[in-house]
C-alpha cells in the first residue's frame, strides 16, 4: 500500500474535487444514454463486459460479477432480465459445466456498439482529467 502523504495542497483538492466531478458527469451520461436506448446502464454494462475478454465474444456470470463488483445472485438475476428482453442468451461452458456463458445477441450487439460510440468522447475527458490529476499528486 502507498504512504499516506502528510498534507495535501490546494491545487491537488482542487484537482481531485474536478476528477470527482467529471467521473460523476461521465457516470450520469452513461445513465442517460442507457436509458435513452430503453435499458439500464447496468444491462449496458453488462453487454460491455461480455466483450471484455481477448480472443472470445462472451463472459461468464462469475466474471461479470467481478467486472461489475457485485454479487453474483444479483448478476444472475440482472442477466436473467437482459435475457429476456432480447440482449443476451446464456450457454452452458463446454469447458466446465459449472460455469454459465453469457453471449451477446444481435439486438444487444447492436445497442452495445451505439452506446459504446456515444461513450468514446467522454472516454477522452475523462482521460484527460486522469492526466491532470496525476500532474497534481506530484
Amino acid at each position: 500500500m502507498a504512504s499516506q502523504p502528510r498534507s495535501i495542497e490546494k491545487h491537488q483538492l482542487e484537482a481531485l474535487s474536478d476528477f470527482r466531478f467529471r467521473l460523476r458527469s461521465f457516470l450520469r451520461f452513461s445513465e442517460d444514454a442507457a436509458r435513452a436506448e430503453g435499458i439500464t446502464v447496468l444491462q449496458y454494462q453488462l453487454m460491455l463486459h461480455t466483450q471484455a475478454f481477448p480472443g472470445r465474444e462472451w463472459a461468464t456470470v462469475s466474471e461479470i460479477a467481478e467486472r461489475l463488483q457485485a454479487q453474483l445472485h444479483g448478476v444472475v438475476a440482472l442477466v436473467s432480465r437482459c435475457e429476456e428482453a432480447g440482449l443476451v442468451k446464456r450457454k452452458p461452458s463446454t469447458t466446465d459445466r459449472r460455469q454459465v456463458e453469457v453471449h451477446l445477441l444481435a439486438a444487444g450487439r447492436r445497442k452495445l456498439e451505439k452506446l459504446a460510440l456515444l461513450h468514446q468522447g467522454q472516454i477522452a475527458d475523462l482521460t484527460e482529467v486522469v492526466a491532470l490529476v496525476g500532474k497534481a499528486r506530484k
